[in-house]
């Protein structure tokens, strides 16, 4: 894969300064195609062995084209705000939206390769990452990004030859520094972890391109011209007609578990036991977000459930438990134009908090197997494939140290009916209830179906979902903070020096 070409630098030189004012001025115009276009976004990957000339790339693709509808973004070791966070949350913050270019010098390959390398990561978790990655820019693909990915490379005497290029020109000297002498020092290791890597990451939706880059002439057209042609035969595709929507359920009628109509709705706590309840379970979950063992963790709380089920009123109980500089509410409402230029995802990743913080989700991202799924929003392959996605953005998280807990708040018909007319009447009510609410509850069989689908396929072991009896507001309530709180304590494990069980007031509760 990474055999150079031996090339004839003059012939290269002669054939450059033949084709680039062309291709410079198709470049630009399949540019301001694309910005008229909107319909995708186009991302471009560089990367490649030290001193291939993937800076000089950079630079050129934003001199050819206009740089004001680029968006150029290096990554260099994470800060302390992005190592509080999933690895992927830098990257996602910086994708292109619809109708812009994003060039990456470096991204989410970098670390695994280097780690590998040096003998920080073994071959299971190297495969692990590798298929993270893979699912990624399946993801991004499906999304409609298009994704081209550059690998310039240079043999090891072409490497030191280089380097040492770099040292004796002043002008150029700072760029050959101890660490790519270091790097050069593991060509041989980073050849053998560089190559499977490739093969094992590069698909159709993603190909990577091995771009030879001893002779910058070469490197730059051959760059340039594939750049072009992939974006003129995106923009002159056109658009495949959308199927209608089926909805249909994912499992045959007889294999499916109404799992709400398997709970007991009226759960019978009273105002008297709830107040009480509610102080011991508040203290506990404000103890707990100040323990110093939390400060390595983060919640996010995801609140679903039938309209009018009482998710404000639990996550008022939540937070008035909380300090309020260290919480943030994200109440989820249609996406907006910048949104809806982003991959679906896009718009959670970048409320994912900082570590020893809780960010609360009133409505989130299973609108799309909801809401979506249900008012023909989205096409059916898109929520199909969205199940899969959020298992796997669930899964990240969690293993960056977030607690991720998620609530289904379920109360039955009736009561549904029950709380609209009561809504309509008070007048400090009417702005929760909408001719949407009552639209949605004509749909009750349908969502009620997507609901059931959802829970199978995405309550894990990271993420499990808890499903909530909220006929009863004061039962709802006491369960949202008493599973919030055993979340947190079971991530947490026991204090150090303390023995399980203790606690008079834990017991009772």
């Amino acid at each position: 894969m990474f055999e150079s070409a031996n090339l004839d630098h003059k012939i290269a030189k002669t054939v450059y300064q033949r084709e680039e004012p062309k291709l410079r001025e198709a470049l630009l115009h399949a540019q301001y195609d694309l910005k008229e276009d909107g319909r995708f976004p186009v991302l471009i990957l560089i990367a490649g062995v030290e001193g291939a000339g993937k800076g000089e790339t950079v630079n050129l693709l934003n001199e050819w084209m206009d740089p004001r509808h680029i968006l150029t973004h290096a990554f260099p070791d994470p800060s302390d705000e992005e190592r509080e966070r999933p690895p992927l949350w830098r990257y996602w913050r910086a994708l292109p939206p619809k109708g812009r270019i994003g060039i990456f010098f470096g991204a989410w390959h970098t670390a695994p390769v280097v780690q590998r390398v040096r003998g920080e990561t073994g071959e299971a978790e190297f495969a692990d990452q590798l298929n993270e990655i893979l699912r990624f820019e399946k993801m991004l693909c499906d999304e409609g990004v298009l994704l081209l990915k550059y690998w310039l490379h240079l043999s090891k005497p072409q490497q030191k030859a280089r380097l040492k290029q770099l040292e004796r020109d002043p002008r150029t000297a700072w760029r050959a520094t101890d660490l790519e002498w270091r790097y050069f020092d593991l060509y041989n290791k980073f050849v053998r972890v560089s190559e499977p890597f490739l093969r094992k990451t590069s698909t159709g939706e993603a190909p990577w391109i091995v771009v030879p880059g001893a002779d910058a002439h070469y490197r730059s057209l051959t760059v340039g011209r594939h750049i072009l042609a992939a974006l003129r035969e995106r923009l002159d595709e056109k658009p495949v007609p959308r199927l209608p929507d089926r909805n249909p359920p994912l499992l045959p009628p007889e294999d499916q578990l109404n799992v709400l109509r398997a709970l007991t709705l009226d759960q019978p706590t009273t105002r008297d036991e709830y107040r009480e309840l509610l102080e011991t379970w508040q203290g506990r979950l404000n103890l707990l977000s100040r323990d110093p063992r939390f400060r390595k963790r983060s919640v996010v709380a995801v609140f679903e459930g039938n309209d009018a089920a009482g998710k404000g009123g639990a996550i008022r109980r939540v937070t008035q438990a909380l300090d309020a500089r260290f919480y943030h509410n994200v109440s989820v409402a249609a996406p907006s134009e910048e949104e809806r230029a982003q991959p679906y995802l896009w718009r959670f990743w970048r409320h994912i908090p900082r570590r020893g913080r809780f960010v609360i989700f009133d409505r989130s991202w299973y609108g799309r197997v909801l809401v979506e799924r249900i008012e023909g929003y989205c096409a059916e392959p898109d929520w199909m494939r969205a199940y899969g996605e959020i298992n796997d953005f669930e899964q990240q998280l969690a293993r960056n140290g977030v607690i991720v807990v998620k609530f289904w708040l379920a109360i039955g018909k009736d009561e549904q009916i029950k709380r609209f007319e009561e809504r309509e009447k008070v007048a400090f009510k009417r702005f929760k209830i909408t001719d949407e609410d009552w639209r949605n509850r004509e749909k009750w069989d349908d969502y009620e179906r997507a609901v059931c689908d959802m829970v199978d396929r995405t309550s894990t072991a990271d993420a499990p979902w808890t499903l909530v009896e909220a006929n009863n507001k004061y039962h709802a309530r006491i369960k949202v903070l008493e599973t919030l709180v055993h979340r947190i304590e079971a991530a947490l494990g026991p204090e150090k020096g303390k023995a399980k069980g203790k606690g008079k007031r834990a017991k009772r509760a």
